[in-house]
C-alpha cells in the first residue's frame, strides 16, 4: 500500500528561494509506485497545499493534516525540503514529535546544534575533527577590531552564524574591510562566526544513513572563480563543481572517514553535506560546516553525487523515506 508523504517547502527566511527549487527537484523524483506526494508550502503567510486548480488547502496545525473534497488527508512521514528556518533549525522537528509524525532528517537537537555554527565547530573539535581557529560574536556584545585581531590571524570568514547558502558571508584580507564585513552578517544574524582561512583544496561531501548504515557519497571538489564559495558561486554559476573529485585515494579516504565520523558525533540521520578544506600544510581536512537539509535543486551538489554514485535520485528520495519509516 502506498504511504502519504508530505513534502515541506518555503521557510521564514532568505533560503526559502532555494526551497523552492529543490521541492521541484524531489517532486519530479518521487517513486509514484510507493508514495502519494503532497507539497505544503510552509511561509509567514501561512501554511498551506495548493490543489491541481490552485485552490490553497490550509493545513491543520493541531495534527498537520489537510482536507481535500471533504476527505481529511494524514500523513505517514514528511520530507523535510525546507532550508533555513524552521526546516534546518529544529523548530519543525520539534513539533512533528510532539506529534509523532516521522520525518527525514536530523532530530529537534542536532538540527539545532548544527543550525550554529560556532557550536558546531566546538563540538566537532571536541570529538577529534579538526577544525578552524575562530570567534563568536554576538550583537549585543560588541567587540573591538583590535581584540578580534589579537585573537585571529587575517584573512579570514565572517559569516553568520546561523543559517546556509553562504548570505552575509564575506572573505577579509584586511583591517579596514573587517566592520563592514560584520555588519553585513549582523544585517542576517544576531550571532556572527569569524573564522581564520585555511589555505587548502575545498571540498563538499553528502552523507546519508541507508538500512541502518552510513554511506558517504562521492567526493565534491568546489573551485570557484570569486574569492570563495559564497551564494553568487553556489547558485549562479560563479563555481565549477567536480563531482566525482579528483584527488588521491588517501586524501579522499581521511575526508570520507572525517565525514562518517561526524554524523555519527553529531546522531544525523537523513542526508546531511558537510564542507572541508583540505589542508596543504598538515595534509588533514579540516571541517567548515554541516548542512542537515542541503540543496536538492538542479543547481545542488547532493544530486550530482547520487548520480556520481550511480543511484537515480527517485531510488535515493525513496531510500531515505524508508529509513525514517523504521
Amino acid at each position: 500500500m502506498k504511504k502519504t508523504i508530505a513534502l515541506v517547502t518555503g521557510g521564514f527566511s532568505g533560503e526559502a528561494v532555494i526551497s523552492y527549487k529543490s521541492a521541484i527537484t524531489i517532486q519530479n523524483n518521487m517513486d509514484p509506485e510507493k508514495w502519494i506526494c503532497y507539497l505544503i508550502d510552509i511561509s509567514n503567510s501561512g501554511w498551506f497545499y495548493t490543489q491541481p486548480n490552485g485552490d490553497k488547502v490550509a493545513v491543520d496545525k493541531n495534527d498537520f493534516s489537510i482536507i481535500i473534497d471533504g476527505n481529511k488527508i494524514q500523513f505517514d512521514a514528511v520530507l523535510i525540503g525546507l532550508h533555513g528556518t524552521p526546516g534546518e533549525d529544529g523548530k519543525l522537528q520539534g513539533y512533528f514529535d510532539c506529534l509523532n509524525i516521522k520525518y527525514t532528517s536530523c532530530s529537534t537537537a542536532t538540527s539545532a546544534l548544527t543550525f550554529n555554527k560556532r557550536y558546531t565547530v566546538a563540538v566537532a573539535a571536541f570529538g577529534g575533527i579538526k577544525v578552524a581557529k575562530s570567534l563568536h560574536l554576538f550583537k549585543n556584545s560588541p567587540i573591538e577590531i583590535k581584540e578580534i585581531l589579537f585573537n585571529l590571524t587575517l584573512p579570514v570568514f565572517v559569516k553568520p552564524n546561523n543559517g546556509g547558502s553562504s548570505i552575509g558571508m564575506s572573505k577579509v584580507n584586511f583591517e579596514k574591510d573587517l566592520p563592514q564585513a560584520i555588519e553585513k552578517a549582523f544585517k542576517e544574524d544576531n550571532q556572527v562566526l569569524i573564522e581564520e582561512f585555511i589555505k587548502g583544496r575545498e571540498f563538499t561531501i553528502g552523507v546519508f544513513k541507508s538500512n541502518g548504515k552510513i554511506i558517504a557519497l562521492p567526493i565534491t571538489e568546489v573551485i570557484t572563480t570569486k574569492e570563495f564559495f559564497d551564494y553568487e558561486a553556489k547558485y549562479n554559476g560563479a563555481s565549477q563543481e567536480i563531482t566525482p573529485a579528483i584527488l588521491e585515494e588517501s586524501i579522499a579516504e581521511k575526508i570520507r572517514i572525517a565525514a562518517i565520523k561526524a554524523y555519527s558525533i553529531f546522531n544525523c540521520n537523513g542526508v546531511i553535506r558537510i564542507d572541508f578544506i583540505f589542508d596543504e600544510s598538515s595534509g588533514e581536512p579540516y571541517m567548515l560546516e554541516i548542512n542537515t537539509v542541503p540543496g536538492q535543486s538542479e543547481a545542488s551538489i547532493i544530486p550530482q553525487q547520487v548520480k556520481a554514485m550511480g543511484w537515480s535520485l527517485q531510488d535515493f528520495y525513496s531510500s531515505l523515506i524508508e529509513e525514517c519509516l523504521i
